[in-house]
């Protein structure tokens, strides 16, 4: 475990065990939170598995749903959420469960126990995956280094360079260079070093993208679920930040054409891909404002005020990482002020 996630066990932890997350949820006046999950799979993740901070299993979203309920939250809808952060009246506390990238797990594992706890949610389509044609950029770079004890690939100054990636901690030491090498790069240079680095692997992209996210016949099943609202992820998945004003436009229209064309409707909430400050920002938000849609949410972490009312195109969530699925952490988890107060958000 990095140091990061370690220094954040050790916060909860300390919160758990100081037991002041109660007084904290009944004196905040933050309105609610919404969490932000993308993968729901049943096995425990691989020794090398850096992407396992988005993987929860079904049995842990089945305990926040019936804990957060008990703590007396209610588990709302984003259109409910809307509702109540721009009332001028306070009520009860509400939690969102928002799900990004359409991931095929979701369907498997997910849904029936959305379904069973009769519990509302969004989940957000970025429509050039469904299509299958995206690039699941960050799994495939694990796909490929969990399988080799060592790897090529071309430098900043287009050298070979060859790293080891025999044990566990070459694999993640590899993983952690490679990732934010490709997250630094612009757009269109980090689909190209992924689609030549993994081919030289074996791996095709566009059947990669197949395996892990839903067609649109499989998508059709949330459509129809009374439960779920589909939300907008742009179409490419790409860090908006990065991009012309008029590309940021376009990802996000034709993401809701797109659907539209499917279904018939368009989405008027939106997920801002990975939604970082260094992915999206103020730029961002005004555009997702200018075209009219209801909310946009990032994944910088912190809870809901009446103060969005006014930054419903900004809104913070706060992620149900998968290193951190121990139930005594659903309370802080869900008591949103305390990552507020870090983030200034």
């Amino acid at each position: 475990m990095s140091l990061k996630y370690a220094t954040y066990r050790v916060f909860f932890e300390i919160m758990w065990a100081s037991q002041v997350t109660h007084l904290i949820r009944a004196l905040s006046r933050a309105r609610g939170v919404i969490f932000t999950l993308h993968r729901v799979l049943p096995d425990a993740p691989a020794d090398f598995s850096p992407n396992a901070i988005l993987q929860v299993t079904p049995q842990y979203l089945e305990y926040v749903i019936i804990r957060v309920r008990e703590l007396g939250i209610d588990i709302v809808s984003m259109d409910e959420a809307i509702e109540r952060i721009r009332s001028t009246e306070a009520g009860k506390k509400f939690v969102v469960l928002s799900f990004d990238d359409a991931y095929k797990d979701n369907l498997v594992h997910a849904l029936p126990v959305l379904q069973r706890q009769k519990c509302p949610f969004i989940l957000y389509v970025p429509t050039a995956f469904v299509d299958g044609v995206g690039r699941v950029w960050w799994q495939a770079l694990e796909d490929v280094i969990a399988k080799q004890s060592a790897i090529a690939y071309s430098n900043d100054n287009n050298e070979m360079v060859y790293a080891d990636t025999n044990t566990v901690a070459q694999k993640y030491q590899t993983y952690t260079r490679l990732y934010w090498r490709m997250r630094n790069m612009p757009e269109d240079q980090r689909i190209d070093f992924v689609s030549e680095f993994t081919k030289g692997y074996g791996i095709n992209m566009d059947q990669h993208c197949r395996d892990l996210i839903m067609d649109w016949k499989q998508l059709k099943t949330f459509v129809d679920e009374p439960l779920c609202t589909i939300g907008a992820h742009t179409v490419h998945h790409y860090e908006l930040a990065k991009l012309k004003a008029e590309h940021v436009l376009r990802e996000i229209e034709q993401s809701i054409q797109v659907i539209r064309s499917q279904y018939g409707f368009d989405p008027v909430h939106l997920s801002f891909p990975i939604g970082r400050l260094q992915s999206a920002g103020n730029r961002e938000y005004k555009i997702a404002k200018e075209l009219g849609l209801a909310s946009a949410v990032t994944t910088r972490p912190g809870a809901i005020y009446y103060r969005h009312k006014d930054q419903l195109t900004s809104l913070p969530r706060i992620s149900l990482n998968g290193r951190f699925q121990e139930h005594r952490y659903v309370e802080i988890l869900a008591t949103g002020e305390i990552f507020s107060l870090f983030s200034g958000v």
